[in-house]
């Protein structure tokens, strides 16, 4: 014997959710609006419900939806952006609906649906003593760019991580070594993008650049340097509009 549990998320406007879902290569297995709203997907075996939700509860902006394991989470948010790009004309990375973005290393990203419901997609084989950062092993600015990971990478807080390291950049900065400054830097410049400020990425930018770093360094750093570039790319580039028929006549 096995059992199946389907997840039952609400819905606000079961054609506005379904289409979303539609525009992400799901299909769409059930729709009804009478007598009550309900609504069924699938893909690759997996399946999502939708239902109205309870007369005279108002639901937060945003809540838990549903953890979805996969393979190769790269592999999805790779394709979900694509679909959303197509779909939007850009990726949508604010707002409702919305994707998280993803940094290489990563083992999770969030998918939020125009209706608040969160789909949190993990790498099936994640290790199950995740290290989220924090450690109390290390110290000064290396122990506050750890504590700003987890704001980044598994809060979806970036504003909180942007207070973080300027907070410890300002106490330690002095005593850290170089790499630890421009690591700091180039994870300011990110989070600039991310929280579309272009003066301060403007500002980080000029900071990292300034860091003399041996060559050593400039490789250990290379991932950290190129992850504002990177989102930028990722956040600015439009879907390709398709060629238009060639003309018959």
């Amino acid at each position: 014997m096995s059992d199946t549990a389907v997840p039952v998320l609400w819905s606000g406007d079961l054609t506005t959710t379904l289409a979303f879902y539609r525009a992400l290569g799901y299909t769409v297995t059930y729709e009804q609006t009478r007598p009550y709203v309900y609504g069924a997907i699938e893909k690759y075996g997996c399946e999502l419900n939708f239902a109205a939700p309870p007369p005279g509860i108002d639901l937060p902006a945003e809540y838990g939806g549903a953890i979805l394991m996969v393979d190769d989470v790269a592999a999805r948010h790779a394709e979900y952006t694509t679909a959303l790009r197509a779909h939007y004309g850009k990726v949508p990375a604010t707002g409702r609906p919305r994707i998280t973005r993803f940094r290489t290393g990563q083992t999770r990203f969030s998918l939020i649906d125009p209706d608040g419901n969160t789909v949190i997609v993990i790498q099936r084989d994640e290790p199950e003593n995740l290290e989220y950062g924090g450690s109390r092993a290390l110290t000064g600015l290396a122990r506050v760019l750890d504590n700003a990971r987890i704001l980044r990478d598994f809060k979806n807080d970036d504003r909180a991580a942007t207070r973080v390291l300027e907070t410890g950049l300002h106490r330690f900065a002095t005593s850290a070594s170089a790499l630890e400054r421009a690591r700091a830097y180039a994870a300011l410049a990110e989070l600039a993008v991310a929280t579309d400020d272009p003066e301060r990425l403007a500002h980080w930018k000029f900071e990292l650049d300034s860091v003399e770093l041996t060559e050593d360094e400039h490789a250990a750093l290379a991932v950290d340097a190129t992850a504002a570039e990177l989102l930028t790319a990722w956040l600015t580039t439009r879907a390709v509009e398709p060629a238009p028929e060639p003309d018959a006549r």
